[in-house]
């Protein structure tokens, strides 16, 4: 599992380390692609192929379908942790960021995020907004069903 965040550095060849804590859950390697928001999300290998699978049964008809897969799909590239622990970011993911320098990774549980420190600044600024987060996250049912 993915938790916490951290912040690493991406060498001048666009690898960045991966925090020890992933590493593990990256054994049998990993697939970066274009996230929802301006990041990257990283998943391991068993994860990817259960998020293809679900954008595969997508009907090609629906036009969010095909922009869902577009989106997922065409920035999708296999990667491999070296012994170093280190990922190589493609190049037009790294620009997609502006990303060079300095980056956070951000744990999501099945999968983690790759952001630009300043853009994370700005996602933890709407996330500490603790009236705004009552009323976003009303609908969402987190009780676990025990009295």
């Amino acid at each position: 599992m993915f938790l916490g965040q951290y912040q690493h550095s991406l060498d001048e060849k666009g690898r960045l380390t991966i925090p020890a804590a992933f590493r593990d859950a990256l054994g049998e390697g990993a697939f970066v692609s274009q996230g929802f928001d301006r990041n990257l999300m990283i998943m391991g290998t068993a994860y990817f192929q259960q998020v293809y699978e679900r954008i595969n049964a997508m009907s090609i008809t629906d036009p969010s379908a095909r922009l869902l897969r577009r989106l997922i799909l065409s920035s999708a590239y296999q990667v491999e942790v070296d012994r170093a622990g280190r990922i190589l970011l493609p190049q037009n993911l790294r620009q997609f960021l502006a990303l060079n320098g300095e980056a956070m990774v951000v744990g999501q549980g099945e999968y983690f995020e790759i952001w630009t420190p300043a853009e994370w600044e700005r996602q933890m600024q709407t996330l500490q907004d603790a009236e705004a987060n009552s009323q976003r996250f009303q609908a969402l049912d987190l009780s676990t069903g025990k009295a």
